[in-house]
């Protein structure tokens, strides 16, 4: 939808989670706009209708607000196929409309019945206005209640509803849509004149002049089209004859900005609005215009997560509707968005709603609401900041981060490099994984970086254990009682310290062996390798090599007193592991292995129920425990579409409970310089006191040559972890990928690293030999296959079947039988002007498309990591398998560097609240800067 989209209905939450509240992409602008238009669109076509729906579009403009529908309509979609926006097309001329205000009475004197109104898919429905306009006139206040107002509780559509296709369901998938127009409401005239009737305005009309300044859209019919920029429109919006600013509705008094529940549909929860413009039309009726607040039940949160029933969320839409709508005053408290949500919030006054943040549909947007000096909004446009490269920002200390599920970096790597471009210092304190030797690259990389190989949920039992012994220490205060307990060197310690100075005047041997304590080395919960949990720590035992350290639990030490207060003083003052507040940025792409379509057992009812999604709960318990003052959290695009979204409504409604802004965009690693389409959703978090990073848009197309290592020819049993360059780089990438830091590699002796192939077994690399090196070519290409026309493959009965020299079939049957015949992508060779789909963790051929072009191997390592942006000074160990395995779970640098531009200039406070960001025209010459800006030691 464009900004001309007209909200006549209210926009409600979507059952598919980041596509918006009508079945749109999550990105107010089409993906095509992020993807860069000449990416391949296959991935496209496995995601929902919606994205094919708007990906398919040559060219879309930027919106402004989405496509509407009554709750009961979007409770009704989620039985039918998702659809593109398709905002009310409901257009008459003035005379018909006419016709349909004098029958108005008439209609609300028969007995209420559902009405039903096909919505014709047209271009005109997609360009219709984005601000406040709803159907002129025409249907009774009963179509309007049910059709226009407030999304509330999920309402159950009893009218007869009927199914219409739209124009376009051919191209788009099946896009439907459903609308009951016509649903049971008030009684009454709309009469302004009639003294008797139930809704009527009070006093002087506004004066003619202070009005046509004021609403210059309700009378200036040449103006309204101008500003709306199509004269398709016009008829939509309700031209006034006079504005007021007091009415009677039932007996209860209603001033301009008041705020009041909305007649819902029977069984509904009433809407809830404020009351921005009264008037009376040029049909005579009598209107209000609405600017709604949002329940989180009907926000994109739904039911995921369970918010304040009294909080809800203030939005910029508005639309028109009969003034007998209104049902009562209320009285809604605005408060602000304040950061500590730990019980000493102020208390909330009595009311009966009280509200602290906006809801911007624009990329289901939570915002803190804007300063009185600020004009600008997040869905009065979308038209993207620009700035340029920002000098460095002069700070003591750099702001510090913590990344979880690190593997071997990729993320805070890509976040600190592109943090230190706009200005900030952000280096990688913190880093936690479950793999060792992910934790392994990443320490090699990032010295300075406390790297810790356990898992999160054992991190975040020692922080809290962490907390409690800085506190028994004196290290830092608090009042919880909770947080304060006995320790088994309590007892011990007056008695402790005496026995020091004998200790030390007693020369006296002692035969027996004895073992003491000379130092405290670490600290964990659960003693690594073993089921036991609770607080351990790694004793250095004096007279004893490191060979002979041990992890003792903590109530063998209870004679220890002053080696365990040393170690623990001397991790708070280096910042050994993090205290609550203390701590800028939380990062991580928590695995939901539960989601995967490869799990046939996955839990779509109850997702959190699974096990595999569990890391989803204990990440959001980290960022509510630590409370960071920026989270950014990445995951897969299925997270978008299983069970209707629900894991990724349920992390925004952790985030919203915790009083962060929040904003959700999905961004591609081929639009930001790398040839591999890679589609991951990224979750920003913000504390209310600062400002919400917008999204990095696109920086390139693809780039089509020079990301393998050609040159270097390597067999496919290579042994060797570095070789050296042998000529100058040929392209520009491979120029950039090749800088490298001073501090990581020795500059005497460039070399490249782990550019090492899977070693293929002998009858797949003998397979191997047999594919053709061109464009295309897989296993299709051997002697004795055969393509049908419906695309499936045969054996050709016309040929022997060829054998390998150890008598295995030359084309297995797994090739043959693979997506029911249909796949292409065993033994697949990848070409030089081709995408790749995306760098996955397994480097085996006989599934994917991973050959070399010209070589008879799979990609190495390094080229695998090349296509994930890693420059080549990052080097990664351990095994050739755990090496793939780290770079495929990374996130790619490149794309993490754009998001640490955006973060940056979040920081840095010059951003404006606009969701998308244009990086700098210099951007791209100072992203590959000489130092790793994620180490700590460069703080």
């Amino acid at each position: 939808p464009n900004s001309q989209t007209k909200p006549q209905q209210i926009p409600k939450k979507s059952p598919l989670l980041f596509f918006s509240h009508s079945r749109s992409l999550l990105f107010h602008i089409p993906l095509i706009h992020l993807l860069s238009v000449s990416l391949p669109l296959t991935l496209l076509s496995s995601l929902p209708a919606a994205v094919d729906a708007v990906s398919s579009g040559s060219t879309a403009p930027h919106s402004s607000t989405m496509a509407r529908s009554t709750p009961a309509t979007q409770r009704k979609r989620k039985s039918v196929t998702p659809s593109e926006p398709q905002p009310s097309a409901r257009k008459s001329s003035r005379t018909e409309a006419k016709k349909r205000a004098v029958a108005a009475d008439d209609e609300r004197q028969a007995p209420p019945e559902a009405e039903i109104e096909v919505i014709p898919s047209s271009e005109e429905a997609t360009n219709s206005s984005s601000t406040t306009t709803s159907k002129k006139n025409g249907t009774a206040a009963t179509k309007r209640a049910s059709s226009r107002k407030k999304p509330a509780e999920e309402p159950t559509v009893d009218a007869p509803v009927e199914v219409s296709d739209t124009e376009d369901s051919a191209e788009m998938g099946s896009l439907k849509q459903i609308r009951p127009v016509k649903s049971p409401a008030k009684k009454g005239k709309r009469n302004s004149d009639d003294e008797d009737s139930d809704a009527r305005f009070l006093g002087s009309p506004v004066a003619d002049k202070d009005a046509r300044e004021r609403w210059p859209h309700r009378y200036a019919k040449k103006d309204a089209k101008q500003n709306k920029g199509s004269s398709e429109d016009d008829d939509e919006l309700i031209e006034a004859l006079r504005h007021y600013t007091r009415a009677l509705v039932d007996g209860i008094q209603y001033e301009l900005n008041d705020n009041a529940h909305v007649k819902a549909a029977d069984g509904e929860d009433s809407y809830i609005c404020k009351i921005v413009e009264m008037f009376e039309g040029v049909d005579g009726n009598p209107y209000f215009t609405a600017q709604w607040y949002y329940r989180a039940k009907d926000t994109i949160i739904e039911d995921a997560y369970q918010i304040d029933k009294t909080r809800v969320f203030f939005s910029e839409v508005k639309d028109d509707n009969p003034l007998d709508c209104l049902l009562k005053k209320l009285n809604i408290v605005m408060r602000p968005l304040e950061v500590d949500w730990e019980g000493k919030r102020s208390p909330v006054p009595d009311c009966d709603y009280h509200c602290d943040a906006q809801y911007l549909l624009p990329y289901a947007s939570f915002v803190k609401f804007p300063s009185e000096s600020t004009e600008a909004s997040e869905s009065s446009s979308t038209i993207s900041q620009s700035c340029e490269v920002s000098q460095p920002n002069e700070k003591s200390e750099p702001f510090t981060l913590l990344d979880l599920y690190s593997g071997c970096g990729g993320m805070s790597t890509g976040l600190c490099l592109g943090s230190k471009l706009s200005g900030q210092q952000l280096v990688t304190k913190w880093a936690v994984d479950l793999n060792k030797y992910a934790c392994e690259s990443l320490k090699l990389n990032h010295p300075g970086t406390e790297v810790r190989n356990e898992s999160v949920e054992d991190f975040l039992a020692l922080l809290l254990e962490w907390e409690k012994l800085c506190i028994r220490f004196s290290l830092i205060s608090s009042d919880d009682p909770e947080k304060k307990q006995a320790y088994p060197f309590d007892a011990e310690e007056d008695e402790g310290e005496d026995s020091e100075g004998d200790d030390d005047d007693d020369e006296t041997p002692d035969d027996s062996e004895s073992f003491e304590v000379e130092n405290i080395l670490n600290i964990c919960y659960g003693k690594p390798d073993d089921k036991d949990r609770g607080l351990y720590f790694k004793v250095q035992w004096k007279g004893y090599g490191p060979e002979y350290d041990t992890w003792e639990p903590l109530d063998g030490l209870g004679n220890c007193l002053k080696a365990i207060r040393d170690f623990v003083t001397n991790g708070f003052n280096r910042k050994m592991l993090p205290l609550p507040g203390s701590i800028d940025v939380i990062c991580g792409g928590p695995p939901c292995q539960g989601i995967s379509g490869f799990n046939r057992f996955r839990n779509k009812d109850n997702p959190l129920d699974d096990e595999k999604n569990k890391q989803l709960i204990v990440y959001m318990d980290v960022v509510k425990y630590l409370r960071p003052k920026y989270v950014l959290m990445e995951n897969v695009v299925d997270i978008l579409k299983f069970a209707d979204g629900f894991l990724g409504r349920y992390a925004i409604g952790r985030l919203i409970e915790m009083n962060y802004q929040t904003r959700v965009g999905m961004l591609a690693a081929g639009a930001y310089g790398l040839p591999q389409f890679r589609n991951r959703v990224f979750l920003w978090g913000a504390l209310p006191t600062l400002d919400l990073p917008p999204y990095p848009l696109p920086t390139h197309d693809v780039l089509v040559r020079g990301v393998f290592p050609n040159k270097f020819e390597v067999e496919n049993g290579e042994t060797r972890d570095e070789m050296p360059y042998t000529k100058e780089p040929e392209t520009e990438f491979q120029r950039l990928i090749r800088l490298r830091t001073p501090e990581a590699l020795d500059l005497s002796s460039p070399s490249l690293n782990s550019h090492r192939p899977y070693e293929l077994n002998a009858d797949d690399y003998e397979r191997v030999c047999h594919i053709p090196k061109k464009k295309g070519a897989n296993f299709r290409d051997l002697p004795g296959v055969r393509v049908r026309d419906d695309n499936k493959v045969e054996f050709d009965p016309a040929i022997e079947r060829v054998l390998l020299k150890s008598k295995k079939p030359l084309v297995p049957d797994y090739a043959m039988s693979f997506v029911k015949g249909t796949s292409s992508k065993p033994f697949a060779r990848l070409w030089w002007d081709e995408t790749v789909p995306t760098v996955v963790t397994r480097a085996e051929p006989h599934n994917q498309a991973i050959l070399h072009p010209e070589q008879d191997r799979v990609l190495s390592v390094r080229e695998n990591a090349r296509l994930q942006g890693f420059p080549d000074y990052y080097k990664l160990v351990g095994p050739i398998k755990e090496r793939y395995i780290q770079v495929g779970n990374a996130v790619a640098v490149p794309v993490a560097r754009a998001l640490g531009y955006a973060l940056g200039m979040a920081l840095n406070h010059n951003v404006e609240r606009a969701p998308l960001l244009t990086l700098p025209s210099d951007y791209l010459e100072k992203a590959h800067p000489t130092t790793p800006a994620s180490s700590q030691d460069e703080a």
